[in-house]
């Protein structure tokens, strides 16, 4: 048994790699290892943070032991947490990271963590280069790594990104499935639930309303004649975390705001299950990806997918098995959408129920300690 600390964003925080930080605690301490997490007091400051809250209205997820501790911006802080580390001496320190500007704060951390020679350090990294460029990107990422023994990516994009900054040990383990958000509901169930048609066919956009994430070229593929001909719906489900009036203008400008259903609050834990049940397929049009956290909850839920091709999303969406995969604009994923339904929801079936097993906790829980033990 080792003792772990795990630094990522957790409750009361909220998003996916909250999510998926509690979910990699859970299967550690499945495992038998004792384990804490450090998550932050203050992750963004507010003025950087382009939703409405960081903070979950849920209850704490029982059974883990979550100190809420480190604060982005304030160096005497780091200074503290790595002396409470450096004296807490946990076997190894599975750090998370996905945005540059976190670098200086954990980068300093680990550093004094791992003063006492004795605890290891492996990150799981979910991107190595930001979506959206900023100055420092390149210098904070490398004073992170620094004191990094080891990494684990989960897409092969986000490793050739690594592999410009250093030649450490590094495996890549594709993103586990999230189990955690309940079991498969049936449609009609799910839709009464969220008010929606039982005969309507919708897709849905799934998760925080960014531009690279091509929400836009959805919406432009809504409005060409061969899907509005087809009468499907899109659900978006998500918080903005651009200016909404953009895309309001859009659906005004495209004439299809019948057909755009709009739920842009942030869609809490306990309402996920209905979002991924009550729609026939999942569509991700990206600009520009590593890996996608929708991808395993579409997993889970057994719902087919459209993804573009680009990052790794097409790396975990075998094109006419699993979902489609279409060039980033609009023609391309509005043939996509045709071809979903062309194929239907039950040819896909078999192909996800036999891909899902792929992902697994216990895989990215073992490789990540291997790399350090």
């Amino acid at each position: 048994m080792s003792n772990i600390v795990i630094i990522s964003p957790a409750h009361p925080l909220r998003g996916g790699i909250a999510a998926s930080g509690e979910r990699l605690a859970r299967q550690l301490q499945q495992d038998g290892h004792q384990v804490t997490i450090f998550t932050f007091s203050l992750q963004y400051p507010g003025f950087m943070f382009p939703g409405t809250t960081q903070y979950s209205s849920e209850p704490a997820p029982a059974g883990l032991n979550i100190r809420v501790c480190i604060n982005s911006i304030n160096p005497f802080n780091w200074i503290s947490t790595g002396l409470q580390l450096k004296r807490l001496r946990p076997d190894v320190i599975i750090v998370r990271y996905w945005l540059p500007l976190m670098g200086p704060c954990l980068g300093t951390i680990l550093r004094i963590a791992r003063s006492n020679r004795h605890t290891k350090v492996v990150c799981l990294a979910d991107n190595v280069k930001p979506h959206e460029k900023r100055a420092g990107d390149k210098p904070f990422t490398r004073y992170f790594m620094q004191p990094v023994d080891a990494f684990v990516t989960m897409s092969d994009k986000v490793l050739r990104d690594l592999r410009e900054f250093t030649q450490k040990k590094a495996a890549l383990v594709n993103h586990p499935i999230y189990d955690q958000f309940g079991e498969l509901l049936p449609k009609t169930q799910a839709r009464e639930h969220l008010q929606l048609d039982a005969n309507d066919k919708i897709i849905l956009f799934f998760g925080f309303i960014r531009q690279y994430k091509g929400l836009d070229l959805l919406l432009r593929a809504m409005a060409t004649d061969a899907v509005r001909n087809a009468g499907i719906k899109l659900l978006v489900a998500g918080e903005f975390y651009d200016d909404a009036n953009t895309y309001h203008q859009l659906i005004s400008e495209l004439n299809i705001g019948d057909r755009v259903l709009l739920h842009t609050d942030f869609i809490p834990d306990s309402e996920v299950k209905y979002y991924l049940c009550a729609t026939d397929f999942v569509a991700q049009p990206y600009r520009n990806a590593t890996q996608s956290g929708v991808t395993p909850l579409a997993y889970h839920f057994e719902k087919p997918m459209l993804v573009t091709n680009v990052g790794g999303l097409p790396d975990t969406v075998p094109d006419g098995k699993v979902g489609v995969v279409t060039a980033p604009e609009p023609l391309a994923i509005a043939n996509g959408i045709l071809r979903l339904y062309q194929l239907g929801e039950q040819h896909f079936l078999p192909y996800l129920k036999e891909e899902k097993k792929k992902y697994s906790w216990k895989t990215l829980a073992d490789t990540l300690l291997a790399l350090v033990q």
